[in-house]
This record gives C-alpha cells, structure tokens and sequence, in this order.
C-alpha cells in the first residue's frame, strides 16, 4: 500500500515489545527451500554492510583538520601523528588522514569513499550502552526505541515477515550479522529482522558440515541433543551453504578478524543471497590511554585498529569489484561517539561528540559533506566538537538514495523526519517496482490496514486460525491505546472497523496476535 506525504509533527517514537531477545542463534541446518536457489538471477538489488566501531573512535586522530594544526596540537601533543606523516587526499588541502589508513586514503581517491564531517545528535550520550542504543536504533537522547532503523526498514519493506518464512519470493535471510548476538539494529517491531553467523570460524565449519563435539558427559550428551534439534529448525543455513559454494576465488584479504568477516559478505553476496543488509563489528576504540606509541605517534593502538579498517574496506572493495558485485554494495561506518578534542595525561582521550562518518563503494559521491570541526583557540578537556549533521539525516539518506524508499514514507521508518544530504552518485539504478512489490506481498499476511495513512477511519481486515483474537494499536511510547478485537472467533476471515479520529498524527503499530503468531503493520495518522 502506498503512503501519502507524511506530516512533520510525526510520533515521538515507537516501544514494542518483540518475540524474541534478540540473541543469536547459529546456522547448522538444511532448509526445504534451497531449491528455489537453482535457477535463481542474482536480484539482490541493493546491498547496505554497517561495519560498526565499538568504542567511540578518535575522529580528530582519523582525519586532521590542517587548517587548524596548531590549536590540536597546543590541544593533544601527547597523542597528535605529526603533520607530515598524515596522508593527503585529492581535492582538498586541510583534512588529512591518518598513515594507518592507507587502504582507506586509496579508496578515496578513487572516489569511492564519502566522508561525512561532524556526525552526532542533540545532547549526547556519552555511555557506551546508552549511546550505542541511539545511533542502532535511532531514537532521541530522551528516547527509548526497541527497535531498530534497519529493523524498520526491513518490516516495511517485507511487511508480512515472519509468517511463512523463507518462500519462494525471499528464500534468504533478510539480513546477516557476524557476531554472537543480534544487534538492536536489526529488530524489527515485532522479531529480529536478520541471521547470526556467531564467528568466522562457524561460517566455515558451516561449510565443511563440522560442528565443535560436545564433551563426554550427561551434560554433554544434552547439549549434543540440543543442537541436533536446533540444526533441525534452522531454515536459512543450506541456502548460505548454497550461496557460499558458487564462489570458490576471492582476492587476497589481510589476516585480520574484520577482513575475515567481510570476505564471508562478499562471498555471500556474489554467490546470490537476496540479503539486503550485513552486519560486522571491529571492537577496540575506547583508547582512554596509551591510544599512540610515544616514541612515534603515527604507530600504536589507534593505528593498528585504524589499519585494520583500511585494509579490511579496501580488500573488501576490490574483491566486490572481482567478483562483479560492485555496483550494488554500499559500505558504512559508525561509532558511537567520538573523543575530545585535548587529550588526556594518560596518553589518550576521553568520551567525546561529533565524529566523522565513512561511506564507501563504488556507489556512492566520493568527496566530503560538511567542513572541519572548528576548534577553540585553546581547548580544554571539557570541549567538545559541535554537532554539524545528525546521524539520522545519514540513516535517511540512504533509505532514500540507496534502499529507494519514497521519500514520504522515510519518516514513517525512522519515526521522526529528518533533512536528507547527497550521498550517493546520481542517476543510480533504484530497486525496480517489480521487486519491492514482490518484497511487500512475500509470505502471509494476517492483517491488512486501509486506508493507510489514516485520517479517521481504518478497516483491519484480517485471518484467524481460531481461537482467541486480539488486535492491538500501540502509540509511540508503546501503550496501548485502541483494542479495537479481543474476543475468541472462529477460524475465518473478519473485518473491523476503528475509528483512529482521536489519535494524534504519527507512527502506530498495529498488532495482531492468534494461536502463537503474531504480525506487526505500521499505520500512519495524518
């Protein structure tokens, strides 16, 4: 169903309690839907990969203001790489870039790498847990969302997720995550939205049909039992066996734990998985102290973790390239903050705001938005980087520009409306009617709202199993506030009627639940 424009007043937020917590469960088992893969065109369309830095990376140490050296320096001496050893980019003579990036740099100037400046949002956080809350799942400082920007995305492009998945129409997961648990980036309104693959090393004994034995004991044997049941319910691991088997050459990647990670989402890419969004991690940036070798600031904990991002992208991207995906795979980085301007007595930095963001591919507009951090004439270390784009309007655009989201209907998957900047290159292919269409109808749907958006009146129309039936409106701190069915039905189809005048304009969800399942649609009040 189509949206219609989407006012500015939109609903302050969304809190819906999911099916699941999120945790990760492992791919060991064949699916009865592997055969749609045989026969199947690579219509992936386009693919998003979020590498995120855990620990708030050092901005002012990623990329150095030049034209304003001498402040950082009288700033940060303690941990600043000297001026001549940073790495120059083309078209610009005042932002240079650490030598630890070197693989990054030559994307750059490639035009593959967007750089977008003093990325933040209204009165940070700056917990590591409250913090990484927001920027996954996009909510105000003062706002507590269950979901995520991604999750959403996924529940609208796919409305009808989980019921009667896989099926012919999207037979592979909807997204993939690297990690031991689901990240709130990826929950939807209802479930999690994506597939844990726990570790590299799990992927390839994926692979080979290895699984770690269990040891010889009562407990052991359970836990043996336990696994051969749980291989029994995991749908999605033969078509990753599947995809994974169609591509036996990649380029060389650096033996590094994120480069491990994105040789598997390159693999699984050119082997054919529809999957619309990956996810990885690179830990480590919380660098309070000892963030430089003191004999030689270019080198120590930052540079190495910097090296491995470079590296890790940059092999990534060739390897794209290799492989003939490159024209629909689309990077970016984010990290929860950034760190101060001075730096501290132990030969780090502390918690800080504003921080620059990376997008990369050979999808997107190579060059900068915004301009340097403008720094004070003698920071102290309580200053901290003004804020120049949110975060969101960096979420927004690429709803936008690279997933094709109407741009009316944005606001309805981030729950606020937020300005869009140029990201991406112009004229790109957009996903075609066809497909999203496709997407929209996958599965089985247990509810239909209409008209959507509402004005005053909607029609839930919707399938039973019998037994008992509720249908729940949710508002955006997630209280209840319509029931609009709570009754035991018979097996059928039915039709109601709520009336939504009342309401103020803004994002609902509205929920429907009956014999175990339940199934979740936005609804927009105008």
């Amino acid at each position: 169903m189509k949206r219609r424009n989407f006012l500015k007043n939109i609903a302050a937020g969304v809190a819906i309690p999911s099916l699941v917590n999120g945790l990760g469960v492992r791919a060991y088992a064949s699916s009865p839907f592997s055969s749609f893969l045989n026969g199947l065109t690579t219509d992936t369309d386009h693919v998003l990969v979020i590498i995120q830095l855990g620990g708030g990376n050092d901005g002012l140490a990623t990329l150095v203001p030049l034209d304003q050296y001498d402040r950082l320096y009288n700033a940060r001496a303690n941990v600043l790489v000297p001026e001549n050893d940073l790495l120059p980019l083309t078209n610009t003579t005042t932002l240079g870039m650490h030598p630890a990036l070197s693989g990054l740099q030559n994307l750059y100037n490639d035009g593959q790498v967007r750089v977008v400046q003093n990325v933040g949002y209204p009165n940070p956080s700056l917990s590591h847990f409250r913090a990484t809350d927001i920027w996954m799942s996009g909510s105000n400082a003062d706002e507590y969302f269950p979901s995520g920007w991604a999750g959403r995305y996924l529940a609208y492009e796919y409305p009808n997720f989980p019921i009667d998945y896989p099926n012919p129409d999207m037979p592979h997961p909807l997204a993939v995550e690297i990690g031991y648990s689901m990240s709130l980036s990826l929950m939807g309104p209802q479930t999690g939205m994506g597939f844990i693959i726990s570790n590299p090393d799990d992927f390839y004994q994926l692979l080979a049909g290895i699984q770690t034995p269990a040891p010889h004991t009562p407990a052991g044997e359970q836990l043996a039992y336990v696994r051969l049941v749980a291989q029994q319910s995991r749908v999605y691991a033969q078509s990753i066996i599947d995809a994974s088997g169609k591509i036996t050459n990649q380029k060389t990647y650096p033996d590094t734990p994120l480069a491990a990670k994105l040789k598997i989402v390159s693999r699984l890419i050119a082997g054919g998985l529809k999957t619309r969004l990956y996810v990885v991690s690179i830990d480590g940036f919380d660098t309070h102290d000892q963030q430089v070798d003191p004999d030689n600031h270019a080198l120590g904990e930052h540079a190495g973790l910097l090296q491995d991002l470079g590296d890790a992208i940059k092999s990534f991207c060739d390897d794209l390239s290799f492989l003939g995906t490159a024209d629909r795979v689309a990077g970016m980085t984010f990290s929860e903050f950034g760190r101060r301007i001075a730096s501290n007595a132990s030969g780090g930095t502390d918690h800080g705001e504003a921080a620059p963001m990376f997008l990369f591919g050979k999808p997107v507009e190579g060059g900068i938005s915004g301009s340097n951090p403008q720094l004070p004439a003698s920071p102290t270390l309580d200053d901290n980087l003004a804020m120049q784009y949110d975060f969101r309007s960096v979420y927004a655009s690429v709803l936008r520009d690279w997933f094709c989201v109407p741009q009316d209907d944005v606001p309805a998957i981030m729950l606020h409306d937020f300005p869009f900047i140029n990201l991406f290159q112009a004229g790109l292919p957009c996903v075609s009617t066809g497909v999203h269409d496709a997407n929209q109808a996958a599965g089985k749907s247990l509810l239909r709202c209409w008209p959507n958006p509402v004005r005053t009146s909607m029609t839930l129309e919707y399938t039973t199993a019998g037994g008992p039936v509720a249908i729940q409106v949710l508002d955006s701190s997630g209280k209840i506030v319509a029931t609009p069915v709570n009754t035991w039905q018979a097996k059928g189809n039915y039709q109601v009627h709520w009336d939504a005048g009342d309401l103020p304009p803004g994002a609902y969800f509205c929920r429907f639940m009956n014999n175990g399942q339940q199934q979740t649609k936005t609804v927009v009040k105008v």
